[in-house]
């Protein structure tokens, strides 16, 4: 390789690092606020720099090869390495707010990142927005908020995905519930959410009939029914905590779909902070 080739530009290995995230060019040109083919061709200079074949396709997604997953290692650390140095040499502190919209239940998922994000920009004002999915994507979409975590459902499409999480049925570890026909249930308010939807037509195929016990827009709302042992709720998985357990199929109860969890931006070039807080949530909630 010849000396002028020995430098990587930023520029090219934040595509890349986009695409091995989003894995379609369509998702790292949202991400990024670029055109199609600028993503392409910023692609194609890469590998033309490293003199290999960094992704495939296969199918509607584009894949590492082994040589991208190698460069990859290299350009997180690379790009972090980067984004440090010009925090800390910045001749003046960013400021101004940054608003973020996610439903009350993931937001404790989120307060390890906050943290981190507020060390690193501490003159930004964070304003925390909880809210049912559908409503934050509207808030997006309007202009109110810069950030969203959202669960996508029909009503709510778009967004990158950031990872597809199991749903499970839940019940109080102590309280054992009655789960003859009809199924007792705690669930969140009717119209707009993907949870209640599921459950309910899980049911229905699995010719269960049921009744609501519980409704709230919040976990920390159907919770009390759940730890009285009162009704059986559904949840995504990682939100099981130790004083829940999960029912399996043993119990009488369909297998739940998995659900799709969504970071949503507005149109256009985010700023820094905005940017800077969408890869952390992005390197926090990505698929293992």
């Amino acid at each position: 390789m010849s000396l002028r080739r020995r430098n990587l530009e930023l520029s090219l290995l934040r595509t890349f690092v986009a695409l091995a995230d989003v894995g379609t060019v369509t998702g790292v040109a949202e991400r990024l606020a670029y055109t199609q083919s600028a993503v392409s061709m910023q692609l194609r200079r890469l590998e033309s720099a490293v003199e290999v074949e960094l992704v495939r396709r296969e199918g509607r997604r584009l894949v590492l090869t082994s040589e991208g997953q190698r460069l990859l290692n290299y350009a997180r650390r690379i790009l972090a390495l980067n984004d440090e140095a010009w925090t800390d040499l910045r001749s003046g502190p960013v400021t101004g707010v940054l608003r973020i919209g996610i439903p009350d239940d993931y937001a404790p998922l989120l307060s390890p990142t906050l943290a981190y994000f507020q060390q690193v920009y501490p003159s930004v004002q964070l304003e925390i927005h909880c809210a049912l999915s559908v409503q934050l994507v509207r808030q997006v979409r309007a202009g109110e908020l810069d950030i969203a975590i959202t669960t996508r459902q029909r009503n709510s499409p778009g967004g990158e995905v950031l990872r597809r999480e199991p749903l499970v049925w839940v019940a109080s570890r102590v309280h054992e519930p009655v789960l003859d026909d009809p199924v007792p249930l705690a669930l969140f308010s009717a119209g707009e959410d993907v949870f209640r939807e599921l459950a309910l037509a899980r049911l229905e195929t699995a010719g269960r009939s049921w009744r609501i016990a519980c409704t709230s827009q919040s976990l920390t709302g159907i919770r009390p029914a759940v730890d009285a042992g009162l009704a059986v709720a559904v949840v995504a998985r990682y939100m099981v905590t130790p004083d829940l357990r999960i029912l399996d199929e043993s119990s009488g109860l369909p297998v739940l779909p998995s659900v799709e969890i969504s970071l949503h931006r507005p149109p256009g070039r985010p700023s820094e902070p905005a940017r800077w807080l969408a890869g952390l949530i992005q390197d926090q909630w990505r698929e293992g």
